[in-house]
């Protein structure tokens, strides 16, 4: 059954700090695409005691928009899609495969999700995307045109094509690595749509198998202007907007969650322990 519940787009705008126009253009597809990526912290505290984070407009909204609270991929992006559509956008539901750090885009399931925005007036449709868990994410949505490079909020990316047996044409978003001054792809897709609750069915796979990384430690990300904070694990990493790279390893549990608390934002959920 589809879900009905309404959206209360004034809270959601509150709590990412948006104040300019509600038209459905590109300045305020923008504008609300970095504002939510700079305010909402992504974790994954809920696979990590053994539950898949609920998807339902209801529990979004209480979770991430009026409790203290972030979420992964699904969360975010299914907020974002539903503030954009109430703002008059067209929305697409794309999935894709996360190559980084992987062998090749064939070695990992479509588990991601991302949205085509089509945007009134203008040539080519928009890759939104504020729940990629990487700080190669995409603060702003790109062009969905290859052969470009996109620059803004820090960052840059471009999307290229890659060889494959399918139908349809293969696109990898990439970013750039200031360290290693090179492209790095970030995930693989192509432009075939996909249904919401496909991605209920690949909320639950990630949140609650086993051998799924977020359920075996804390995966935490907060991007602002200056800089970008990442928790695996027990390793606390800041990545500067100039590049520069610091890293610490915390001492234990509780400082795990004090971080997570100070640093990132979160209200860490009461009787939350790692998993052994």
């Amino acid at each position: 059954m589809p879900d009905l519940e309404p959206f209360d787009l004034d809270a959601y705008l509150d709590r990412i700090g948006w104040q300019g126009s509600r038209r459905a253009d590109l300045e305020t597809l923008r504008g609300v695409h970095l504002a939510h990526a700079l305010a909402i912290p992504f974790e994954n505290l809920d696979s990590l005691s053994g539950q898949a984070p609920s998807l339902a407009t209801a529990d979004l909204l209480a979770k991430m928009v009026h409790g203290r609270r972030g979420g992964y991929c699904y969360e975010h992006n299914a907020l974002l899609r539903l503030s954009l559509e109430t703002l008059g956008f067209q929305v697409t539901p794309l999935a894709g495969r996360v190559v980084l750090g992987a062998q090749s885009p064939e070695s990992r399931p479509r588990t991601h999700a991302m949205w085509q925005v089509t945007v009134a007036g203008e040539p080519q449709a928009y890759l939104a995307d504020v729940g990629f868990g990487s700080v190669g994410a995409l603060l702003l949505p790109v062009p969905l045109v290859t052969g470009t490079e996109s620059e803004g909020a820090g960052r840059r990316h471009r999307l290229v094509p890659l060889p494959h047996r399918g139908p349809l044409e293969l696109w990898e978003l990439q970013a750039y690595d200031r360290r290693k001054r090179d492209w790095v792809g970030q995930y693989a897709f192509t432009l075939e749509p996909f249904a919401p609750r496909d991605f209920e069915v690949f909320n639950w796979y990630i949140s609650t198998h086993p051998r799924s990384p977020f359920t075996q430690r804390p995966l935490l990300q907060r991007a602002t202007a200056e800089r970008h904070l990442s928790l695996d694990g027990f390793w606390l990493t800041e990545t500067r907007a100039d590049g520069t790279v610091a890293e610490r390893e915390l001492t234990d549990e509780a400082e795990v969650w004090r971080v997570a608390e100070e640093e990132f934002g979160i209200a860490v959920p009461e009787r939350l322990t790692l998993p052994e």
